[in-house]
């Protein structure tokens, strides 16, 4: 009897450890799901680095558009939008025209004033040969390039005077039309294409 009873007792902890042990391991489980949850949910959850990621690829892609459209502008004019059937030279193109005009008259002017105050503040005799020199050369690329644009005001103002008396947009040799986006290119432009490539022969052959 005895000994059925130490056998009953050590089968009676052999099964308590049995089910300690299966506990442990469901308990060990438990946690290897709830830590898989967790990597799952952090996984789903959008991280804050591609977010803000996209942030800055929308402003690039936002500042890429208005640089183009700043390439597009025309002396910080839109181009023109020609519809259909559009009569050539009409109003409103007369108008657009001579809104790039002026705004590259402006443009111009405030070119000239700026060279004018930069030469009055460098007014300055540089104790140094060589700075002196280099002052010299850079004056004299400024004052080359602002006679350049004095011709060019002249005659942005004779084509002004054009456009008020509707003689603006057509060719001065052959009598057609110079084209919409030609003129957009040089508004100043007083030839069509082909006269222009013509002159431009004759020019070549004579030198």
């Amino acid at each position: 009897m005895a000994t059925k009873k130490k056998i009953t007792k050590k089968t009676t902890k052999t099964a308590a450890k049995k089910t300690s042990d299966a506990a442990k391991v469901v308990k060990a489980k438990t946690k290897v799901t709830k830590k898989s949850a967790k990597k799952t949910t952090s996984a789903s959850k959008p991280s804050k680095k591609k977010s803000s990621s996209k942030k800055v690829t929308i402003k690039n892609n936002k500042a890429a558009s208005a640089a183009h459209d700043n390439d597009n502008l025309i002396h910080g004019i839109e181009p023109y939008k020609e519809k259909a059937r559009e009569k050539y030279m009409n109003p409103k193109q007369v108008e657009h025209f001579r809104n790039i005009l002026l705004a590259w008259k402006t443009n111009l002017l405030d070119e000239v004033s700026r060279t004018i105050n930069l030469m009055q503040d460098e007014n300055i005799n540089h104790p140094d040969p060589n700075d002196r020199a280099s002052q010299e050369t850079d004056m004299s690329l400024e004052l080359r390039n602002r006679d350049r644009e004095r011709k060019l005001l002249k005659k942005i103002d004779q084509t002004i005077l054009r456009v008020d008396n509707q003689d603006y947009g057509w060719c001065d040799r052959c009598g057609i039309e110079i084209g919409i986006r030609r003129l957009e290119a040089r508004p100043t432009a007083e030839l069509c294409v082909d006269c222009k490539t013509l002159s431009e022969i004759k020019e070549r052959q004579m030198i």
